[in-house]
């Protein structure tokens, strides 16, 4: 069997298309507010990279050359820690402007301060008042982030934002990482995440006064994605699972009437004696229900009016086949001439007999009960071998079968009754599981291809079989595939590779 991802009945497919709509959906929705934090990601980082490149520029720039260098070593590594200088007071607007101003004297521009921490350091100094204010929640929680990663143009936006921070006195560019770390000041990264789970990218950032040497600064941007707080990642599964729980029952509520309704016409192809159908469901749902309950009754009708026509119509029919019988018996004297006109009533009388059995099992009000196929099989085969007939069977059922029981016998009577009629005698086989099949085989010269469907049509014989001595009805084949019908299975006839027919009845176990 081909093996399919997609759902074969209508729930699943609903369940699923909705499932899938919901997923997309919510995708949609990490991704745009991916790329909303992510943006705010970026501009976080690059107005605190640009605020400590602003500060450690304009500090260099206001000390004398000699502590200029003495201070361009401790920042880039390369001499033990010293206190940090506390840079002037500007004005209101924030730092003192890079250019245009003499330096203030040594005794305001200098004045101890807190120990400063490397700024090549990969990890934030402690956390002050105004740093637990700022920095995302301290939950253990939260600090588990999901990345979905997503490109952002970091090199123009920190580009922009220095020369806006600077003025237009420097030259700025921003490149990937490529001198050595001992010619680059290192600055410290915000912390949106946890380093050690997220991969970096670094970047030198030059800036060149108009006339001075430049400073490169190291700035290292944990991975370009958007973290996302485990919180969220939750609340979604948490929707996703309220909506997939509400789905399943409004697909059910959809679903479950229309499988009671394929059932009940599974149901009345077996047997158009059923209970009406529950109207319930949706409006469309409860209209499909009453358009096959009128449909049932209709049937139902139908099937009543024409088991009283031919009850009508055998009764008479018989009577004047009777009265004919009568008259060739007293009237006529030639012993050959009675005997032909005998026959001839005498197939009159079973064509009648036999629609009228064909057109009773249309109708047949026969219950369902489990029905040892093994005890009937050889009840019939001890019938025929009763009348000289070679019948074997081969394999058994495993369980008894739920059905009619002499409907079922009329079936396996008929297609044995072919089988020894045209072929001499009847090989029986069964076989059980899923299915029971119960094929009948004979030895004889078999059917032609293109008449193996037009031989179960009613009355239709093949012209081999309009003697007298192998005629018949044409109704036996019409019968056993009607109850076969009834019983939910299958009867086909298939010639044989090494010859004579075979008869294959499939019955269905369950569904």
């Amino acid at each position: 069997m081909r093996f399919s991802f997609w759902p074969r009945s209508l729930f699943g497919r609903l369940i699923a298309a909705m499932v899938i709509g919901v997923l997309l959906a919510q995708a949609v929705s990490v991704y745009l507010f991916a790329r909303e934090r992510e943006g705010f990601v970026l501009e976080s980082s690059v107005r605190e990279w640009s605020r400590r490149i602003t500060e450690v520029t304009v500090m260099l720039e206001q000390l004398p050359p000699e502590e200029r260098a003495a201070a361009l070593a401790r920042l880039r590594g390369q001499a033990p820690e010293l206190e940090r200088p506390r840079i002037m007071r500007g004005p209101p607007g924030g730092l003192a402007p890079p250019g245009g101003s003499p330096p203030p004297p040594d005794s305001e521009r200098m004045a101890p301060a807190e120990p400063m921490p490397a700024m090549g350091s990969r990890h934030p100094p402690p956390l002050g008042a105004r740093d637990r204010l700022r920095r995302p929640g301290l939950h253990p929680w939260s600090r588990i982030l999901i990345q979905l990663p997503l490109a952002s143009d970091l090199e123009d936006a920190l580009a922009r934002q220095l020369r806006a921070d600077l003025g237009g006195g420097y030259e700025v560019t921003v490149q990937p990482a490529s001198l050595p770390e001992a010619d680059v000041i290192a600055v410290l990264s915000p912390s949106f995440g946890s380093p050690a789970q997220r991969r970096t990218e670094a970047y030198d950032v030059a800036v060149r006064p108009l006339a001075g040497s430049p400073l490169v600064f190291r700035v290292v941007r944990l991975s370009p994605a958007a973290p996302l707080p485990l919180g969220l990642l939750i609340n979604l599964i948490l929707l996703v699972a309220a909506l997939v729980i509400a789905l399943y029952v409004a697909a059910r509520s959809i679903t479950r009437p229309l499988s009671r309704l394929a059932d009940a016409a599974d149901n009345l192809g077996r047997s158009v004696r059923q209970p009406k159908l529950e109207e319930e469901g949706a409006r469309e749902l409860r209209r499909a229900a009453r358009a096959f309950n009128t449909m049932q009754d209709r049937l139902h009708r139908y099937l009543d009016s024409r088991t009283r026509v031919l009850a009508a119509m055998s009764h008479d029919l018989r009577t004047p086949l009777t009265r004919l019988r009568l008259q060739v018996e007293t009237q006529i004297e030639d012993p050959a001439l009675q005997t032909r006109f005998g026959k001839e009533l005498d197939e009159m009388e079973s064509m009648v007999r036999g629609a009228l059995a064909l057109f009773r099992g249309l109708d047949d009000q026969e219950a369902p009960e489990p029905v040892d196929i093994d005890a009937l099989l050889e009840t019939v085969r001890g019938e025929f071998a009763e009348l000289g007939q070679e019948v074997t069977v081969e394999g058994h059922a495993t369980a008894p079968f739920p059905g009619k029981p002499q409907a079922l016998k009329r079936c396996i009577t008929n297609l044995i009754a072919n089988a020894v009629k045209f072929g001499t005698r009847a090989h029986i086989r069964v076989r059980d599981g899923a299915m029971l099949t119960i094929s009948v085989c004979d030895q004889g010269p078999g059917i032609p291809a293109e008449e193996l469907e037009r031989v179960f049509e009613p009355f239709y014989r093949l012209e081999s079989s309009r003697n007298r001595d192998t005629g018949g009805t044409g109704l036996g084949l019409s019968i056993a595939r009607d109850v076969a019908q009834t019983h939910g299975g299958t009867l086909v006839l298939r010639n044989r590779p090494q010859g004579g027919l075979e008869a294959l009845l499939t019955l269905p176990r369950g569904r």
